[in-house]
C-alpha cells in the first residue's frame, strides 16, 4: 500500500512536470511567434528603451530587429524545453534561458515608467507580465532538478 501511495505521487509529480514544461514551451513558442509581427515590435518598444540593460539597442538596430531577435531567443528557449523532454542534457540550457529571460523581463516592472498604477487603492500592473513569475520558478526548478 505505501508503495502504491508513492509511486500515486511520483506519477502525478512527473504528470505536473510534463505539463509545466510543455506549457512553457507552448506560451515561449507563441510568445516567441508573435514577437515578428509589427504589434508586438511596438508594444515591447517602452519596455526595452527603458531597462538599464537593453536601453542602447535601438541605436544599433530597428525596433523590428530587436522584436525579431527577442522571438527567436523565446523560440530557442521553447525547442530547448522540447527536445529537453527526449534529451535530459538540454534541461540546463533551457533552465538557464528561462531564468535569464524571465528576470529580465520581470525586472521590466521596475524599469518601464508607467507599469504601476493605483485603482481603487490597489497597485496594479500589466499582468501579462506576472507570469513570467511561474515560468522564472519553473526555470529554477529545471536547474535544480538537472538530472
Amino acid at each position: 500500500m505505501v508503495g502504491t501511495v508513492q509511486e500515486s505521487k511520483n506519477q502525478l509529480t512527473r504528470i505536473g512536470y510534463y505539463i509545466s514544461l510543455f506549457g512553457a514551451a507552448l506560451i515561449l513558442l507563441w510568445i516567441g511567434i508573435f514577437k515578428f509581427t509589427p504589434t508586438e515590435a511596438a508594444a515591447i518598444k517602452p519596455l526595452v528603451e527603458n531597462h538599464f540593460l537593453t536601453f542602447f539597442v535601438y541605436k544599433i538596430i530597428s525596433v523590428q530587429a530587436v522584436s525579431n531577435l527577442i522571438g527567436v531567443i523565446e523560440i530557442i528557449i521553447a525547442l530547448l524545453l522540447i527536445f529537453s523532454a527526449k534529451f535530459a542534457v538540454l534541461k540546463k540550457y533551457a533552465g538557464i534561458g528561462m531564468i535569464v529571460t524571465f528576470l529580465v523581463t520581470l525586472s521590466y516592472l521596475f524599469t518601464t515608467p508607467g507599469m504601476w498604477k493605483v485603482v481603487d487603492g490597489v497597485p496594479v500592473t500589466d499582468f501579462f507580465i506576472l507570469k513570467d513569475l511561474m515560468l522564472l520558478g519553473f526555470g529554477l526548478m529545471i536547474v535544480q532538478n538537472n538530472k
